[in-house]
């Protein structure tokens, strides 16, 4: 029986890779923020101002009453956009 190989295009795959981390870093600061993480430590800052440059398109955009909701949809947001056009694009150059 024949084994089938998938040869993937790199830059789509590179492309979906960046869209996942972008999310990821948004994820994160998502769920330290969420869990009161250490705001003194080296990790949580990074992640932190990484998050802040990734959503700063969509930074203040919701302006619900508590600090809480702002932080997860104005952060959430831009972690689902990536996603989402960042695998429309991947799909994209690997059709081509």
């Amino acid at each position: 029986m024949p084994t089938r190989t998938r040869t993937g295009n790199p830059a789509a795959t590179l492309i979906a890779v960046v869209a996942d981390i972008a999310a990821l870093i948004l994820g994160l600061w998502i769920l330290f923020y969420l869990l009161d993480a250490n705001q003194g430590n080296a990790l949580v800052g990074f992640v932190k101002d990484a998050a802040r440059f990734l959503a700063g398109w969509s930074y203040d955009l919701f302006t619900f009453d508590e600090e809480w909701a702002r932080v997860v949809a104005g952060y959430g947001l831009p972690a689902v956009v990536y996603l989402f056009v960042g695998h429309a694009i991947a799909g994209a150059v690997r059709r081509r």
